[in-house]
């Protein structure tokens, strides 16, 4: 007779994860579960959702509000936005406290998995516990190269409910260890059980495939060496990436780890743009493309541009000069205008500007790709016409539905670990010919967004940014950053992560400075290096530890590995 487990939280904690399609086949016995028929498959799902695609909440504040505008790819700020796109660049709390608050309480997620699946757990299964200690790199990576030090060595300890602040270096090594650690226990494995112990489908992530997680773990490790290199004390960076050079990677044959979005999950708990995009009232929590993303696109004849944003809605745009007691009211009124029309020379847009007396008037005609310049003050939000510059394509902020598609969510791409290898061959580590793997990353990255391998190709034969075959290193190393950043599209944690470490696009590395266009924020003009910790990590008493080994808690203090 087969045994039957009655775990009444365990009952609950199923019926949580609600997108497992399994559910069905396990709950047959009103009294319990067949001890055959239980496996921490049923957990994994929920541990690894969360952690790309949160909820609207998270989106918001977190993505939308932070990363992605530090990346440089969105925008706020025009007239009819909510805020000046100073917002985040100048510190505020509540958004900076979503973000830790999701990062900083995420990884309780991943350590119920682990604990289930580690020897002597409750489903023990070694195969889900490789797994489980990728999902920890992954997610120390992230957290750690958006805030720096952070606890991780004694991270879920059982009795340190304070735990130490580890440097960054440490967390490197420390992440490093444990994907080697997953790499050596999955070996030549391709699943991770049979029956019930196989996750299949329940890993939305790899599907189950163990050789495509130890792919995954291999490239997040060539990642970690390249990001380490040349940094302080960073003496393991070359053997860690000439190891990595030496085990297969994410390539042309497995593709990208992607996770596809589910959009019957409520949107509180697993999100994406088009939530916050279609959810609030009016203009006020839409945003547009940036200047930078837009033009290294469309300077390029790029085939991702009609897909990552679309074209201007355009119109007849009137700015007035305007007086009050006979004293005009704006100082800086030809300043601003002048700024507005620089964009659309910018964008090589077609235009026509006419003046009478105090007004000025600027027709654009309407199917034009227009970028809007980062980083705008509140003053001059009366002159960013939201109807002059390109919104977010159709596929990224697609409406949560019974036929929704939308994006793919980035784990890992197989088009990154082309371009790390075209770096490390630049570099002179490992073999390989760098402007060869830096063709299969953009054919890669073009593959995330269903764009043929003849149109980019056709990208890669007439684009000068395609082309490392002739310039100085650093020109090399400057183009090979610019794919990487592209292909980070809607992952702006990394792709953030990729302009302090590579210091491209230079534009936005450099900061801004002139007050009556931009807002300066916190760090009068310069790029945030990192996040503010969240009010609650003073809590800790090693808080006080971190921030003098680290640097002081702001937005200016860079990472161990930043330029």
């Amino acid at each position: 007779m087969k045994k039957i487990v009655y775990i009444t939280s365990l009952l609950c904690l199923i019926i949580a994860v609600g997108c497992t399609k399994d559910f069905e086949e396990i709950n047959r016995d009103n009294q319990g579960f067949d001890s055959d028929d239980v496996s921490a498959k049923y957990f994994l799902t929920s541990s690894q959702v969360g952690m790309y695609a949160p909820g609207r909440f998270e989106y918001w504040r977190a993505h939308l509000i932070n990363a992605d505008r530090f990346a440089g790819h969105f925008t706020f700020g025009f007239n009819q936005c909510w805020w000046a796109d100073e917002l985040s660049y100048s510190y505020n709390p509540g958004y900076t406290d979503a973000a830790y608050g999701w990062l900083a309480g995420y990884f309780g997620n991943i350590k119920s998995f682990s604990d289930f699946t580690k020897e002597g757990g409750e489903f023990e299964n070694q195969y889900m516990y490789a797994m489980s200690l990728i999902m920890k790199s992954l997610y120390f990576q992230m957290y750690s190269d958006t805030f720096g030090m952070v606890p991780f060595s004694e991270a879920g300890v059982d009795g340190i409910l304070t735990p130490k602040y580890d440097a960054q270096i440490d967390i490197y090594k420390g992440i490093i260890a444990d994907l080697d650690q997953a790499m050596t226990i999955i070996g030549n494995e391709e699943r991770t059980g049979l029956g019930v112990d196989d996750v299949g489908q329940n890993d939305v992530y790899c599907a189950g495939d163990l050789q495509l997680w130890k792919k995954m773990a291999n490239s997040l490790k060539l990642r970690l060496g390249m990001r380490a290199l040349g940094a302080a004390g960073a003496d393991f960076a070359e053997g860690t990436i000439t190891e990595a050079l030496a085990q297969p990677l994410l390539d042309e044959t497995t593709g990208s780890v992607t996770m596809a979005k589910d959009f019957v999950i409520s949107e509180w708990t697993s999100s994406s743009y088009g939530d916050v995009w279609h959810d609030f009232a009016g203009l006020g929590s839409k945003w547009t493309v940036s200047q930078p993303l837009i033009n290294l696109l469309d300077d390029n004849n790029d085939p991702r541009l009609a897909i990552y944003a679309s074209p201007a809605a355009g119109g007849s745009f009137v700015f007035t000069n305007q007086k009050e007691g006979g004293e005009y009211t704006d100082p800086n009124f030809q300043e601003r205008v002048d700024f507005i029309e620089s964009s659309l020379i910018s964008a090589e847009a077609d235009y026509t500007l006419s003046v009478s007396g105090d007004v000025t008037t600027i027709d654009v005609p309407a199917g034009q790709y227009i970028g809007q310049p980062v980083r705008f003050n509140g003053d001059i939000m009366p002159y960013v016409r939201y109807e002059m510059f390109s919104a977010p394509g159709d596929a990224i902020i697609q409406p949560r539905g019974e036929k929704a598609t939308g994006y793919p969510e980035i784990i890992l791409s197989s088009a990154e670990s082309y371009f790390l290898r075209a770096e490390a061959a630049i570099r002179g580590i490992g073999a390989g010919d760098a402007q060869e793997l830096l063709e299969k990353g953009i054919i890669e990255a073009m593959k995330l967004w269903d764009i043929s391998e003849g149109d980019a190709s056709n990208y890669i034969t007439s684009s000068a940014i395609a082309d490392i075959t002739t310039g100085t290193m650093e020109e090399k190393l400057e183009k090979i950053a610019l794919q990487r950043w592209l292909a980070s599209y809607t992952d702006g944690f990394e792709a953030w992560a990729v302009v302090r470490d590579t210091g491209y696009p230079s534009s936005l590395a450099a900061g801004v400075s002139n007050p009556v266009i931009f807002g300066l924020g916190t760090l009068n003009g310069k790029y945030p290096q990192r996040l503010r910790y969240g009010s609650g990590a003073q809590a800790n008493p090693n808080y006080a530890q971190a921030v003098s080994q680290q640097g002081a808690d702001n937005q200016g203090t860079k990472l161990w590995w930043a330029k």
